[in-house]
Formats: structure tokens, sequence, C-alpha cells
């Protein structure tokens, strides 16, 4: 069992430590915007990912958005953003970041984008420009989870050849349209051994962002383990939620986005107000959370963890604890957090705990939680592939 664990972390480190792994953000901002009513005066912090939320919490109008992420890739792509916001028209940037593909790109990034972007960023995109222009595989097929993403696509096109129906759930007009496809034409053949099989490898978990610790929550908190989670999550969002705007989803059963359903800051006067000056208030920091807070001179007073946390809960105690010092010295008078988990319960956050005025202290006493608004948003959302989502407020 060890060699076994050291086997999966190795895996991980390697998947995380040398790719893009995420070039869509799989969490779903219009939950964020609800839950922390940004304001004009709020600094916020934000992990990466793809970067699309730190866009879309931009056009919110907060002072600023600091995107941090320890994977430089990460960051090198939302840097390819702004710069594409501040130097190309919409039509291009739409295609490029929009369908995911951008015929004359390597052309386009060396004229207009290239001379805009930090040097290891500039050097990283030197190499995989070319991802925006493949006639066979659009961008969102490129990086892990879009590599995850387009062999689901390869079974449902090849294998069980479900495409058409696919599309119509996509169009469908009405949640009972959808449900009424998903269980006569969808359900049955989807859920083949195959793909059960494939979901419950730490390969393919590795690949969507998902760490050992986050799937040994799931298998041991909820009724089924792994990939019953997998399948509930997908039929909430196939038979209980519109899939009209739901471009989480659509992006990967497509490969591209359309203009009806598509992240905000490919919306035409959203792009417009982006490169009027709210892109400039968001900047790129490669570090991790803790790091980045220790360095930052100023007050946080809106933080998005995502489910990072999880990640950090089992191997790494000591290094959340450190994390948790830094979030509250640099924490805002009532400075607002949201994270995600896998699990249905995050009890390592009870075990925290933090030096205040040189007096040890548990954190979570001083966080308060908005558990009904938690639970209204979380039933809301597009994604639905976590297992809880939380709201906390920091007392001073």
């Amino acid at each position: 069992m060890a060699l076994l664990e050291w086997v999966n972390r190795r895996i991980f480190t390697t998947v995380h430590g040398n790719n893009l792994v995420y070039n869509t953000c799989w969490e779903d901002p219009r939950l964020d915007r609800e839950a922390l009513q940004f304001g004009p005066d709020d600094n916020v912090l934000v992990i990466t990912s793809a970067g699309c939320n730190a866009l879309d919490y931009a056009l919110a109008g907060p002072n600023q958005v600091n995107a941090v992420d320890m994977n430089p890739r990460q960051n090198a792509l939302l840097d390819l953003k702004m710069s594409g916001i501040r130097n190309l028209e919409f039509e291009d940037f739409f295609a490029m970041f929009g369908e995911g593909r951008l015929p004359g790109v390597k052309e386009i990034y060396e004229q207009k984008l290239r001379a805009d972007l930090p040097a290891w960023s500039a050097d990283f995109w030197d190499k995989k420009i070319k991802w925006f222009d493949n006639r066979r595989k659009t961008f969102y097929y490129r990086g892990t989870s879009g590599t995850v993403a387009r062999l689901i696509r390869t079974y449902t096109d090849k294998v069980i050849r479900v495409r058409p129906h696919l599309e119509s759930l996509l169009n469908a007009q009405s949640v009972e349209e959808q449900k009424a496809i998903y269980e006569t034409h969808l359900k049955k053949k989807f859920w083949s051994g195959l793909m059960k099989f494939t979901m419950n490898r730490d390969t393919t978990m590795s690949m969507l962002g998902v760490p050992k610790a986050q799937r040994r929550q799931i298998e041991t908190q909820y009724r089924g383990g792994l990939v019953k989670f997998i399948q509930d999550c997908m039929e909430s969002v196939f038979v209980e939620l519109p899939m009209k705007d739901n471009y989480f989803w659509r992006v990967y059963m497509t490969g591209s986005y359309s203009r009806e359903c598509c992240p905000e800051y490919l919306k035409p006067d959203n792009f417009q107000a982006l490169k009027g000056g709210l892109v400039d208030r968001v900047s790129t920091h490669t570090d991790s959370v803790q790091g980045f807070l220790e360095k930052y001179d100023g007050k946080i007073s809106r933080y998005i963890l995502l489910d990072h946390m999880d990640w950090l809960s089992d191997q790494f105690f000591p290094l959340l604890e450190s994390e948790w010092q830094a979030i509250v010295d640099r924490a805002a008078p009532e400075a607002r957090i949201i994270w995600r988990s896998g699990g249905l319960r995050t009890d390592f956050i009870d075990e925290v705990k933090i030096n205040r005025n040189g007096e040890i202290l548990k954190v979570s006493p001083m966080l308060s939680y908005d558990e009904p608004l938690a639970q209204r948003l979380h039933e809301k959302d597009r994604v639905h592939t976590y297992g809880s989502f939380y709201i906390a407020e920091l007392s001073a």
C-alpha cells in the first residue's frame, strides 16, 4: 500500500508539474459573485486555474484581482487571454478562446500578442501557440483535462455512437426534454463497464486534477464511492439543471463554446469592458497562496480557494496551517472566503491552528458560515462535480 501511495503521488506530481492541467475553469463564477458580493474596494485572491473566473470577477468591478497559481502554465494561459483582450478585436479573440481555433494564429501571436507577455509565458507560448491552429482538435482538447475530454468524446462518438443524442441534449428546450433524452438514449450506453473502469483509475483522476486525498474523501463519505459520485453528479447536470447556458459541459462535449453559451469574458460587451480598463485590474502570480500573501503589501477582502485545501489536508497538513496563518494575517476586516470540496464535509478545517497575538488558536471559531446560502447556491451549480460548497466570513 505504501508503494501504491508513492506511485499515485508521483503520477499526480508529474501531471501537475509538467503540464497545463486546466484549459477552462471548472467552478461556476455565477455562484461566487452571489456569495462574495464584490465591491469597488475589494482586493481579491483567486487560484488561477484557467483564468476564466479571474476575468469574470474583474467584470464585477473589484479594486484588484490577484490570480495565484503554483503552476506557471496556468498563469501563462491567463496572461495570453489578457494579451488577447488588449490587442485583438473581438472576432479573433472569440475564434481563439471561444471556438478554440484561430487560423494563422502563429503570425497573429508574433505580431500582436507576444510582446505583451511576461518572459516565462512568452517562452511557453512560443512552443505551444500551435494548439490554437489545428484542424483535428481545438484548444479545449489540449492539456491534461482536455486530453481526458477528447478521449471521452472518442468514446461517445466512435464506440457507443451517441453524438446525435448529445447534440439533442445540448439543444433541449426544457429540463424535461433533457431528462427524456438522457434516460432513453444515453444513461445505459454511457455508463458501460469500460467507462466505470476508466473513471475509477488514479491516472484518470490525476489528469482531471483530482489528487488521491480528494478521491479518498469521496470514497469514504459518499455512498457508492467515486464512480457512483461521478455518475450522480453528471445525472444532476443532465436531468435537473438547464443545459442551455451550461458552458462548462458544452465546451468538453463539443470542443468549443457557442456565442450564446460561453463564459462572461467571451461576450462582446464584456470583452469591451475588459479592454476598456478592467483587465488591468487582474494580475498573475506564480506562487503558493501562502507565498503570495506573505509578500503582499495590503489586505485581501475576498478569497476564492477552489478545492485545493483537499489536496493539502492529507499529506501536507502543516502547509495547510501555514496557509491559513497567512490568510488570517492578510485578511481585511470582515473578509469573505469561499471554497469547494470533493467531499461532503471539510472536517479538517476544525483541526487547523494558527498563532494569533502569541496564542495558538483553532481557526474554525473565527469563521462564520452562511450555510443556507451555500446550500442554495450549491444546488444551482452548473458544474456540479463538487461534494460541498462553503461561504465563510473571517472575524477580525
